[in-house]
C-alpha cells in the first residue's frame, strides 16, 4: 500500500468552510479524510459525498450504537454517500446489524476501547475488565461476526493483530509524532511505532490540522510511515 494512503487526516474542525480550506491546503499530499461528530453535524455528511466524488477516500467516524434495526438503517444511508469506512461500537448486536447492512464497498470498523480511556475509566464505568482484556474480547467477537476491521489504540494493535489475523483492517487513532502533546489521549504512540506494531492506517488530527504548516506536517508523517514500511 502507498504510504500516503495509510494516513487518514481527521477533519476535526468546526465548520464546512474550515474543512474545505484544510483539504485545499493539504492538496495531493493527503488522499484519505475522517469526518467525526463535529463536522458531521455542520454539513459534513454532504461534504463526505463531495469528497468521495472528487476521488478522496472518506472515513465516517460516527460510532453507531443502537438497536439492530436502527444501526442497519444508518449503515444503509452511509453506504449511499460513498464512504470507505464507518465505525460502530464493538457490541455483538451492533456489529451483526452493521455487517448485514453494509453495501457499496463500505467497510465496517468496530471501535474496541476509546483511546481516551484507561483501566480506571473502565472501572468507573462499571467494567470489570481492563483495557487490554476488553479490547481482546471485542476483537475476537468482531472476527467471528465478520467485521472488516477494528479501531484500537497503538498499545493494543500488536496483540489484536495476533487475534484477528492478517485480513482485518486495524486503524489506530491516538497517534502523536515525537514531541507532540498527548492532549486528551491516554494510550498513544508515534506513527513509526504504530506501523511497526501492525497498524494498517493511522488517524491523525490535531498534529496536522493545528500545525503551522499542515501540508508539511502531513508529509513528514507520510515519510515516517514509508521509512518503517520499507524495513518490514
Amino acid at each position: 500500500m502507498d504510504p500516503r494512503e495509510r494516513l487518514i487526516v481527521a477533519l476535526d474542525v468546526p465548520s464546512l468552510e474550515a474543512a474545505q480550506a484544510m483539504v485545499a491546503q493539504l492538496g495531493s499530499a493527503v488522499s484519505f479524510y475522517k469526518i467525526g461528530y463535529q463536522l458531521a453535524f455542520a454539513g459534513g455528511l454532504d461534504y463526505a459525498r463531495e469528497l468521495a466524488q472528487s476521488g478522496k477516500r472518506v472515513f465516517l467516524d460516527l460510532k453507531l450504537h443502537d438497536i439492530g434495526n436502527t444501526v442497519a438503517a444508518g449503515v444503509e444511508s452511509v453506504a449511499s454517500l460513498g464512504a470507505s469506512f464507518l465505525t460502530v461500537h464493538a457490541y455483538p448486536q451492533v456489529m451483526q446489524a452493521a455487517v448485514a447492512a453494509r453495501a457499496h464497498d463500505l467497510r465496517i470498523l468496530a471501535v474496541t476501547v476509546l483511546t481516551s480511556l484507561d483501566d480506571s475509566d473502565l472501572k468507573a464505568a462499571g467494567y470489570t475488565n481492563g483495557v487490554a482484556e476488553l479490547a481482546a474480547r471485542r476483537a475476537a467477537q468482531a472476527r467471528e461476526i465478520g467485521v472488516d476491521g477494528l479501531v484500537c489504540s497503538p498499545e493494543e494493535v500488536a496483540n489484536l493483530r495476533r487475534i484477528v489475523g492478517s485480513g482485518p483492517i486495524l486503524v489506530t487513532p491516538g497517534i502523536r509524532p515525537a514531541g507532540s502533546s498527548a492532549g486528551d489521549q491516554k494510550r498513544i504512540a508515534t506513527p513509526a511505532a504504530a506501523i511497526a506494531a501492525g497498524a494498517d492506517y493511522l488517524v491523525i488530527g490535531r498534529p496536522i490540522v493545528a500545525a503551522p504548516d499542515p501540508k508539511a506536517a502531513a508529509e513528514a508523517i507520510i515519510a515516517e510511515i514509508a521509512a518503517v514500511a520499507r524495513t518490514k
